[in-house]
């Protein structure tokens, strides 16, 4: 027995508020986990990161293609600058993302992403990354925006990303509040 010395309702009271407080503390971590549990073994397109490129160059190459998308109400223009690229697996990749803010006020934006096939995730790999960071177009800036990655080499040994012949790279943009500094700097009207 879990609570000894209650009785009746205030058992039943006790045991309530003890799942509550379980499923509670459930929610609250299931957060955490399940981001540990994408990154660990590419769940859902999730990459890797790393401080370096690969030291093990293969000669066999794959197609990467980059795509980019806005949340809705997100004012920004925002595109890759080149729509595929092909490299040998290991081999360090640069590619180039344009974002354009068209409006007179300054629009601060987060980018999520994701990698396809969901297979490819764990051994697609980013060095540096504008998606690292919040980004803050002025009113009428247009920025590049740099992403370095390769992809690992040990996708040849699983037995299902093997057989992918492209990975495609996908950023949304979302529109989030100004970083305090920039927001202190814009006029009420």
């Amino acid at each position: 027995m879990i609570f000894p010395n209650l009785q009746g309702p205030k058992r039943t009271l006790a045991q309530t508020l003890g799942v509550v407080v379980l499923m509670g503390s459930l929610a609250w971590a299931s957060v955490p986990f399940y981001d540990f549990f994408c990154r660990v073994t590419g769940y859902g397109g999730t990459t890797n990161i790393a401080d370096a490129g690969s030291d093990l160059i293969l000669d066999k190459t794959i197609k990467i293609r980059f795509d980019g998308s806005l949340e809705r109400g997100m004012p920004w223009s925002f595109k890759p600058m080149e729509r595929e690229m092909e490299i040998r697996i290991g081999e360090t990749g640069l590619a180039f993302y344009e974002a354009h803010n068209p409006t007179d006020r300054p629009v601060a934006g987060s980018a999520s992403y994701n990698v396809a096939p969901f297979d490819a995730g764990s051994y697609f790999v980013k060095i540096d990354c504008f998606c690292f960071e919040e980004q803050v177009l002025q009113p009428g800036e247009t920025v590049i925006m740099p992403v370095s990655f390769y992809v690992d080499p040990e996708i040849v040994n699983d037995r299902d990303a093997k057989y992918a012949p492209r990975i495609t790279l996908s950023y949304t943009f979302h529109e989030i509040d100004l970083p305090q500094e920039q927001a202190a700097l814009v006029l009420p009207e």
